[in-house]
This record gives C-alpha cells, structure tokens and sequence, in this order.
C-alpha cells in the first residue's frame, strides 16, 4: 500500500501583524488538510517580539487539530542574540526542529531533526552527511529541477528519509544581512521601523524598464512569481517526493491547501488546479520553470495567464 502524501505549511515569512497572524494559524487549525505546519520566524528576529507571546496558544490549537507542529530556526544567525534563541529551540526538545542553517544543523547533531529549504543541499553526499547527524526528512530548494530531485529523493529514500519540496507560494532565493525594505523607504536597518509590515506579501521589485522583476522581504529576496506545481504533483510522486509544502501568503490559504490536498489523493486534476490559482493569485504570475530546467519566472503549460 502506497505511504500517503503529506501536506505541509511553511513557516509565514512576512511581518503580519499579530492579530492576522494568530487568526491565520486559527484558520489554518481548523479548516485546511494540513499534516505538518512549520511555525516561528525565519527572517528577521527583530519581528519575534510581536507574536512569540501568542506561539503557546497557536501551537496548541494546531495540535489539539492533529496537525504537527515543527519549529523552524532563522535563515541567517549575526547575533550573539540569536544564537541563543537558537540553542533555546534547540533544547526546548518538547517539538521537532527544522534546522535552516548549519548553525542549527551543529547544535542539532544526534537528534532527530527537518532539514529546511535553506539549506543548500545539492547532492547524495550531503544527504548522507545530514542522514548521519540526525536529519529524517529534506526540504529540497526550489531551484531543483525534476532531475536533481529525482536523484535526492532517491537516494533520501534509501537513507531512510523524507523528501519535501515546496509546490506553492513565492521562492525565497537569497537572504541577507541588510534590510532591503528600510533602504527603499531610507531607513537603516537598527531604526528600520518595520516597514516590511507594509507589505503583506513582498514588496515588488521593477526593472529599470518597469518589468516586474522580484520582491524583497525585509531581508529576504524573493521571486515576483507565485511558484505552483500543482500539475507536477503526479510526477513528483512517481520521483519518490512525499511531502508536499505551501508557503503562506494572504490568498485563501484554505482554499490552496484543500486544493492540493484533492490532487495529491488523485480526486481532482492538477492542471484544474493550477488554472484555479491563476485566477485565486491577482499579483502575480504563476511560474514553474525551475522544475522544467529553465527560466524560474516560466510557466511551461498551457494557461495563458499564468505566464503574463
């Protein structure tokens, strides 16, 4: 009998305000098809103050919902600050960790841990070197084309882990030490006034020639377009893929989620899907190039909104 395909939620990477937060987890909890939610900031620490309060609670709903809660660690560690909040994750132990940098990998060693989509992982030895310090399941970057993951989830496979890759939502492609959005709005980062709340889902990033381009997360830079492989999930599950992530924006999330979670069952139709979030995602475009081995921004189907 064929192991069930999970469906997974990222951490949210935007600065929501609490409420939006809180009620977005409570929705979350209580009407989506989630197996695996991923919970706490992974971009910016200055932004935990707003909602750490609230996390007990979220948590709580999540799981008394039968969904598994994982804490994700930052993407990039700079502070004495942060290392620590890091170790204190760490040795909380109650919940599992998804290790997002290599920093939390170290601290990690020996236990039981999810390896996040922030780490680089590009090859079988990697795998293994991860296998060896704890590591039970890989999100896989969402550069990957079909190929590359085909071979990792192969071989996570035969390592005894799980293979995750994300299949919805806008790709983180680089983090920094600056703050992009305080620079826009002429603010340093130390007083950058959290500008990044502004901007529920990325702020948009033209080109000289007023093409959209990319959007910036506070430190994060991330794709203009919405990656959707709703009409690979078929294939990804043939490579030997069973986890399958969405990243949170302020779409119907219940929606996208009961979605994915139809086709994943074989009850609904991929390529019906991604034509559904064509017209649920406003923004921006939908894309799937990277998975097709070519321009990220492309769509390779056959929906002429998803490549506008």
């Amino acid at each position: 009998m064929a192991t069930r395909s999970l469906l997974t939620l990222g951490p949210v990477l935007f600065n929501w305000p609490v409420d939006q937060w809180r009620d977005f987890y409570a929705r979350m909890a209580d009407e989506a098809p989630l197996d695996v939610v991923y919970l706490g900031e992974v971009v910016c620490s200055k932004r935990t103050p707003f909602f750490e309060d609230a996390i007990p609670d979220v948590i709580e709903r999540l799981t008394a919902a039968g969904k598994r809660v994982v804490l994700a660690s930052p993407i990039l560690v700079t502070t004495d600050r942060e290392r620590k909040a890091v170790r204190d994750l760490v040795e909380i132990g109650e919940l599992e960790v998804e290790a997002n940098d290599l920093g939390a990998v170290a601290q990690l060693a020996g236990k039981p841990h999810a390896v996040g989509p922030f780490v680089n992982v590009y090859n079988e030895a990697t795998l293994g070197w991860l296998a060896s310090r704890g590591a039970t399941s890989v999100s896989l970057g969402a550069e990957m084309p079909a190929d590359s993951v085909a071979t990792l989830a192969k071989e996570a496979t035969r390592l005894g882990m799980e293979t995750e890759v994300q299949v919805f939502g806008r790709v983180p492609l680089a983090i920094s030490a600056r703050c992009y959005h305080a620079r826009v709005h002429g603010l340093h980062k130390d007083g950058c006034q959290f500008v990044c709340g502004q901007d529920h889902d990325g702020l948009g990033v033209e080109t000289l020639d007023e093409q959209p381009f990319l959007a910036v997360n506070g430190l994060q830079t991330m794709s203009h377009t919405y990656l959707c492989l709703a009409a690979e999930i078929a294939e990804l599950q043939r490579l030997g893929v069973g986890r399958f992530r969405l990243s949170p924006h302020t779409v119907d999330m219940v929606r996208v989620a009961q979605g994915f979670r139809a086709v994943l069952d074989g009850e609904r139709d991929g390529a019906d899907l991604a034509a559904e979030l064509a017209g649920l995602v406003t923004d921006a475009p939908l894309a799937n190039g990277f998975f097709h081995d070519t321009a990220g921004a492309a769509y390779i189907g056959s929906h002429e909104r998803m490549t506008a």
